[in-house]
Formats: structure tokens, C-alpha cells, sequence
């Protein structure tokens, strides 16, 4: 099938069930946006850092807040977290749920459970991006990558031709557990392939992964 028709009809089935699932989960993502509200009467939503979407263009990417307002911009600013930047910094930006101090009391749950990921299902509606594709990267988590691997600029413009997702080949792979270096690799083989059957591979692989949290970073 040509990559024409695959992307239109992909589109429609993105809206159809983005659509469906917003519906269907619409009185559970009521009731934690209320729950994360009244935690600090501040943001539901993780306002920054901004992603990288299609064709390069950054975008607000709609996430359940599981950590303190401005979380990402307290780390990097807030001589409090000093400690806790270094040891982020020094592990590819990651850090456990339990070392995380900026982690909330209901975003610890939200996280162990993905369920954090649900309000995406509003960036597919708008055509940020959509059920499957390569996970949406940060702007400067790619630049710190490609200062060091220019070689792997190929891959990064392979990706940024197709619409970013909610799941994709790196989170039914591996996630955390592969490098920042194969997973562009992988996204780039996926971006390169675009097919119903691959994308139905990961639709149904992403259930056990989100169930036994394989790959998660906890």
C-alpha cells in the first residue's frame, strides 16, 4: 500500500478512536483532573518542556501532571534540587519514582499505571499526533545527543516525517531499558516502514507492557 492512502486512512482511525476513548474515559479524566487540582489548586497539565513533532514543530504534548508545578523548570533553576540534578543528568535525564522528590502523592499511581498518558488522546484529535508512532522527544534531550552522535541527525529526520505517538516500537521494546542512540534507530525503521500490520503489532503488544510495566523506569 502506498504511504498516501496509509496516512489518510490512518488519520481517520485516530480521530474515530481518540474520539471513542475520550468518551468512554471521560468521568475518570474528570475526576483525576479534580484529584490533581485540589492537590495544589494549580495546573492539571504538564505545561512544559514542549516536544517535537511533525516535521520538527514543538507542541504542547497534553499529560496528566504527576509532579509539583514547573517541575522540569524547578530542576534545572532551583539550587534545592541541586542533588537531584546531578543524579538526573548523570542517568539520561531519568530518575526513579521513589528518589523523585518532586513526584506528587496521586502522580506516583498515575505513573505506576501509564494513566498519566491518557490526556494525549486530545493531541491525536488535534493531529499532534496520533494512537501509534515514535515517542515524542524533547528538544534538548536531542540536541545533547546529536552534539555527541551528528552521525545519528539521518535517523532524527526519518522520525519527524511521520506524526509522533502515544505508544510506538520503543515502548513495547524496551523502553528505558534501550539507549537513546537505538531508539532513534528504531523510530527511524518504524517512520521508514509505515504499515497497518506493524502498527497492529504494537497496538496489541501494548497492554502486556503497560500490565507488566516492562521497560519502565521505577
Amino acid at each position: 500500500m502506498s504511504k498516501m492512502p496509509y496516512k489518510i486512512i490512518k488519520r481517520v482511525s485516530d480521530i474515530i478512536l481518540s474520539l471513542f476513548l475520550l468518551v468512554l474515559f471521560s468521568p475518570f479524566l474528570l475526576l483525576v483532573s479534580f484529584l490533581i487540582w485540589l492537590g495544589d489548586r494549580s495546573e492539571i497539565c504538564v505545561r512544559d518542556p514542549l516536544r517535537i513533532g511533525l516535521g520538527g514543530r514543538e507542541f504542547r504534548m497534553y499529560k496528566f501532571r504527576t509532579m509539583i508545578p514547573n517541575a522540569h523548570r524547578e530542576i534545572l533553576e532551583n539550587p534545592e534540587y541541586e542533588d537531584l540534578k546531578k543524579k538526573w543528568e548523570g542517568n539520561g535525564n531519568k530518575l526513579k519514582i521513589e528518589e523523585d522528590i518532586r513526584i506528587t502523592k496521586i502522580g506516583r499511581l498515575l505513573r505506576k499505571t501509564d494513566l498519566d498518558e491518557l490526556p494525549q488522546l486530545v493531541n491525536v484529535l488535534m493531529g499532534h499526533m496520533s494512537i501509534v508512532g515514535p515517542r515524542p522527544m524533547y528538544k534538548d534531550e536531542v540536541e545533547r545527543h546529536l552534539k555527541n552522535n551528528p552521525g545519528d541527525e539521518k535517523y532524527l529526520k526519518n522520525i519527524l516525517n511521520v506524526r509522533p505517538g502515544i505508544t510506538g516500537l520503543w515502548q513495547v521494546s524496551g523502553r528505558n531499558e534501550i539507549p537513546f542512540g537505538k531508539r532513534l534507530k528504531m523510530d527511524a525503521e518504524y517512520s521508514r516502514q509505515q504499515d497497518f500490520l506493524l502498527d497492529m503489532k504494537i497496538l496489541l503488544k501494548t497492554p502486556y507492557v503497560v500490565l507488566t510495566r516492562k521497560g519502565a523506569y521505577e
